[in-house]
């Protein structure tokens, strides 16, 4: 074994564990570095704290005066609690979050003090060109503003004071993930609402909840950074499995290990200051595979708490010596990670809309979002799948811990069973018989169907789970503003569909709005029965059963993203004011762009890998072949033939591995090239996707076919075996 791994490994073995003291409940430590409504009680005055309320409940405007006393209460708070900077925290087209940091510290007639007015609360302007625009602004064009979220509160990590802000373009255009979220969150609210209040008046707000659960591997810096192609692309290139990985599903919510269990509580104590409810830790099924889970929350803010909690993990890792992974396939052969979404919508009336209530109007109420919500996602599923798109997520979909690229929803038979029985609900005006018959026998019966309803289907991408949807494809290093905007925008536009058609039956047909309301969802039963599927989502059944129900099965980024600027697609997101045209156009050439350069990283480090590691040592292990088998000849003369056959079989193998990996090598590398050369951001991608990646398999097996040959001491690349199983 080489002494550089040999090394890594001695260290990963001997390191200590950093004992976390949890001292104190967690609900004292809860948003102790926040600028919450408790700190707000606190500092701001009593027209201040109207304004931010007012703000952060119905999105009315902060004036200046205003603004300027909020700033100077925070600037107050946040330097009592050590903090020296100010930053916009936001979130480009990156997919991770940004910052420029800048003092509170001044100069006024060259006299020091410390300086937070309102104008640098609201608004800011980053010298942002590099950041992807997708063709909405030159790289000569600098200009872009991040503007104050007051929906997400302000905190501090370290000694910054952390301010949540969009980022738009000079010419106003969405140039993150957080501005079109909100629009989406705005849509959903009005359109909810208006349905909401068909079964009770005093709704005057509905907030979509996302509960998210984080899975990642952690393992030793030492192992991380001895290997290349880990450091550069966020998974291991090539390198073959080990004997064992997770065939006895042992790791799977079994003990968690001493120092991860130590980095878990350092990770929960730092969160909880910081308001992210973190609730829920466990190992996952793949070896050194955990996931991490928080209380639901409004879906804006718990976006902004998945971004911070990524950031706040890097940190903590490294303190505890290990490396974070949140790629979503970072090993072959075992499971990788994602980042279930689970969405439901809540009023200000303290209800869940998908959950079930006590009486047969709220069943009415709870069937009434839920079909609706099935009708959209039939309607939109293209549109989903886009939203989950990307080069590391590619690897994983369709693989046995990931749901299949073709959208489907599972509700499981109880419920499958009652929508049946709504499908037949008579056209027109019911009888009174009729009328008792569902709300008492179909409808009224709806919770104690689901206490029984627990069962899931793992191959699902979109599950009812009880109270919520679960949207099981969402990468473990994608922004979940992405599936969420999408997500939203198209429940909001069939719950606006939806209320149109009712009214109309009310007042052109007379028909009572319980009538009008089963009529409509009757038939939005019959139309999106398609993507209702319960079975194996995994079989070659379901994906000829999926064709024939004209259901997408986009299995590359490339082609997912292609329904992005479709006219239905340029249509929703333009009624529903989420998404411009442009704003569209330009998503759509970023996500490409990214997909671009990640295969493109990936393919130049499988060819340093092959040049740099793989044929040396394969070169340097065939020579001590050689000598060996030339000493044998020394000894035994013309009888060495006999005694060295496998010794010169090894030879042979070994050269013919090396002249394999070359040209299939060489031939990537030419393909690679010939795809930089085209302009058109469509063709390019496809080229990556259709020309370039099928090579990384070939090249990864002669890779793993050499190593299987080679002595362990010549190998230059870590197994499996040695980044798993760690203590």
């Amino acid at each position: 074994m080489s002494k550089s791994r040999f090394d890594a490994i001695s260290k990963s073995q001997e390191r200590p564990r950093i004992v976390i003291e949890e001292k104190g409940r967690r609900s004292e430590l809860f948003g102790i570095h926040v600028f919450n409504e408790d700190r707000m009680l606190q500092y701001l005055t009593k027209d201040a704290l109207e304004s931010v309320r007012s703000a952060m409940h119905s999105g009315s405007k902060i004036d200046r005066k205003m603004a300027d006393q909020v700033a100077e209460s925070i600037k107050t708070w946040a330097i009592t609690m050590g903090a020296t900077h100010y930053t916009h925290w936001f979130q480009p087209l990156t997919g991770a979050t940004a910052e420029k940091h800048d003092a509170f510290f001044d100069l006024l007639d060259g006299k020091p003090l410390e300086k937070f007015g309102g104008s640098q609360l609201v608004q800011q302007e980053p010298d942002a060109s590099s950041f992807p625009s997708g063709g909405i602004r030159n790289t000569f064009e600098a200009r872009g503003y991040t503007a104050w979220d007051p929906t997400s509160n302000a905190f501090i990590y370290g000694t910054t004071l952390c301010i949540p802000t969009v980022f738009v373009s000079y010419t106003g255009e969405a140039l993150d993930n957080k501005a079109p979220l909100l629009r989406a969150l705005s849509a959903v609210d009005d359109a909810a609402t208006a349905v909401a209040r068909y079964f009770d008046k005093n709704v005057s707000k509905v907030n979509a909840t996302l509960g998210w659960e984080q899975e990642y591997f952690l393992i030793d810096k030492a192992l991380a950074f001895s290997r290349p192609d880990l450091v550069m692309t966020g998974r291991t290139l090539v390198g073959h499995q080990a004997a064992k990985g997770q065939q006895l599903d042992d790791h799977y919510f079994g003990v968690i290990p001493d120092r991860v269990l130590s980095f878990m509580s350092d990770l929960e104590k730092e969160c909880t200051k910081l308001g992210i409810p973190v609730k829920t830790r466990h190992n996952e099924v793949a070896p050194n595979q955990f996931e991490l889970a928080p209380v639901f929350e409004e879906a804006n803010l718990a976006v902004d708490h998945n971004l911070l909690l990524m950031d706040v993990m890097d940190k903590i890792a490294d303190k505890h010596s290990f490396k974070v992974l949140f790629h979503e396939k970072p090993f072959e052969g075992i499971n990788g990670s994602g980042k279930h979404n689970n969405w439901s919508l809540a009023t200000d009336t303290g209800v869940n809309l998908l959950s079930p209530g006590s009486t047969p109007m709220k069943n009415l109420q709870f069937l009434t979002f839920f079909i609706n919500t099935i009708k959209a996602v039939d309607t939109y599923e293209e549109l989903l799948r886009a939203s989950i798109a990307s080069a590391s997520n590619d690897y994983r979909l369709g693989a046995n811990e990931a749901p299949p690229a073709i959208f489907s929803i599972f509700i499981g038979t109880q419920l499958s069973s009652v929508l049946d029985e709504l499908e037949g609900v008579s056209k027109g005006k019911l009888s009174p018989e009729e009328k008792t018959e569902l709300k008492l026998n179909v409808v009224g019966k709806i919770p104690e169907i689901l206490l029984d309803n627990t069962d899931r289907n793992r191959t699902s991408p979109f599950a009812f789970t009880g109270n919520k949807f679960e949207m099981r494809g969402v990468g473990s290093k994608t922004n979940c503003a992405k599936p969420m905007t999408v997500l939203n925008t198209i429940v909001a536009k069939q719950l606006q569909d939806f209320k149109k058609e009712v009214d109309a039956l009310i007042d052109k047909k007379s028909l009572k709005k319980d009538e009008a309301v089963f009529n409509v969802l009757r038939e939005y039963i019959k139309t999106s029965k398609r993507i209702r599927f319960d079975g194996d989502g995994y079989s070659d059944e379901w994906e000829k059963e999926a064709a024939r129900r004209k259901l997408s099965n986009n299995k590359n980024t490339p082609t997912a993203l292609q329904v992005l600027t479709s006219k239905e697609s340029i249509e929703l997101f333009k009624s529903m004011k989420v998404l411009s045209e442009v704003e569209i156009a330009a998503r759509k050439e970023v996500e490409l762009e990214t997909y671009i350069f990640q295969v493109q990283i990936e393919g130049r480090v499988y060819n340093e890998l092959v040049y740099s590691y793989i044929i040396p040592a394969a070169i340097k292990y065939q020579n001590q072949i050689i000598k060996n088998v030339m000493g044998l000849k020394d000894i035994y003369g013309a009888a060495h033939k006999k005694l060295s056959e496998g010794q010169l079989s090894i030879i042979e193998q070994i050269a013919e591995h090396i002249e394999a990996i070359k040209k299939v090598t060489d031939k990537m590398t030419d393909a690679r090239r010939s795809a930089n050369q085209l302009k058109d951001m469509n063709k390019k991608a496809f080229a990556y996707c259709d020309n370039v990646k099928p090579y990384f398999d070939q090249i990864r097996t002669h890779s793993d076919k050499l190593e299987r040959i080679m002595d362990n001491d010549l190998w230059p690349l870590t197994k499996y075996r040695e980044l798993l199983f760690q203590k």
